[in-house]
């Protein structure tokens, strides 16, 4: 089968950071799916697991970690999917990445795709829609419905994959005022046709910003990007007992600051179910079905900002490219082989 690869960790500008190969078909083991993959999206690991990750052995390593596509057959343990099933999922960072004809994914990680969508526009959405979910509902502990009315949810980076997810999930499912960070028009106009009430600049000091806007604190936050550097604006705007959660990867982080106003530390990290294989595992499951059930009925909707074409080694070095400069808005997404 047809694949993109890598042999060594290069930047992106060498022709051979990501290569065109031949890979052997994979084999399902007993609770995965065989899938026909028709389409792919990029996300910040991709680059991060290229940068700094060698291939053991002189081994191809494929990446790849958003999938749309068919299933083609089913282990023998399968209960939730049959063979002809579309389906959407973010997949397993400890396996070999969706980046090839033929994948293979437990099922307990995979999604029934949105009718309403096509392949390229469904791989836009399961790694950034259960980050997103996951750091809302189940870190910061949000409810869904007006519980919340009153209180305040500070969005850092709400133009980025992640971020177009969150504010729609936070604008359309809860009562929380949602507030996003974008430096750029184009980007915090986007954010506003995400549904945010209020966009502020994070290349100026974020607790200015807010007071400029006439917000004093906010209850929690949700950082995207750059948290070591934002990290004494957030807790100078979180309120008392606020809850700050991030996905990024500071180098190092000073959490002793958050002490003086009892300030909680959440870490969203979407690998963790199917890296430890939990118990919940299959909530992954459930809630890539919501996700489809909301853009089915027009409460969500995809976050495709550039469709890149075929998925090949040259398109997708492009996308890397773009990614690595920090200024991607929405999903950069390839379809077909």
């Amino acid at each position: 089968m047809k694949a993109i690869a890598y042999y060594a960790s290069l930047p992106i500008s060498d022709a051979k950071s990501l290569q065109d190969i031949e890979l052997p078909e994979p084999v399902a083991g007993p609770r995965d799916l065989l899938v026909e993959v028709k389409a792919i999206s990029v996300n910040p690991v991709d680059t991060k697991v290229r940068q700094n990750v060698q291939p053991e052995g002189g081994a191809a390593k494929v990446l790849g970690w958003d999938v749309a596509g068919v299933v083609k057959s089913v282990g023998s343990d399968v209960t939730l999917f049959k063979a002809g099933d579309k389906v959407f999922y973010a997949g397993s960072i400890a396996r070999a990445g969706g980046n090839s004809e033929l994948h293979v994914v437990d099922e307990r990680i995979v999604g029934h795709m949105p009718k309403s969508l096509g392949f390229a526009e469904a791989a836009a959405l399961p790694l950034t829609a259960i980050t997103a979910w996951e750091l809302l509902f189940e870190r910061l502990q949000v409810r869904e419905g007006n519980t919340d009315e009153g209180q305040s949810l500070l969005i850092v980076g709400a133009a980025g994959g992640v971020g177009s997810i969150l504010t729609q999930l936070a604008h359309q499912l809860t009562g929380l005022k949602v507030i996003g960070t974008a430096s750029r028009p184009q980007t915090q106009s986007w954010v506003r046709e995400l549904g945010a009430d209020l966009v502020i600049d994070h290349s100026q000091p974020l607790s200015e910003e807010l007071k400029r806007a006439d917000i004093q604190n906010v209850t929690h936050v949700a950082s995207l990007t750059q948290t070591d550097e934002h990290l004494d604006q957030l807790v100078e705007a979180l309120a008392p007992q606020g809850k700050l959660a991030l996905i990024d990867d500071p180098k190092a982080l000073d959490v002793t600051k958050l002490k003086r106003k009892s300030i909680s530390l959440h870490w969203e990290f979407m690998y963790t179910r199917s890296l430890f294989e939990t118990a919940d595992m299959i909530e992954q499951h459930k809630l890539l079905n919501r996700i489809a059930e909301l853009i089915d009925a027009g409460t969500l909707k995809t976050t495709v900002g550039e469709h890149f074409g075929t998925i090949n080694a040259e398109n997708l070095r492009r996308a890397h490219e773009l990614l690595e400069s920090g200024k991607a808005k929405g999903k950069i997404v390839l379809e077909g082989f």
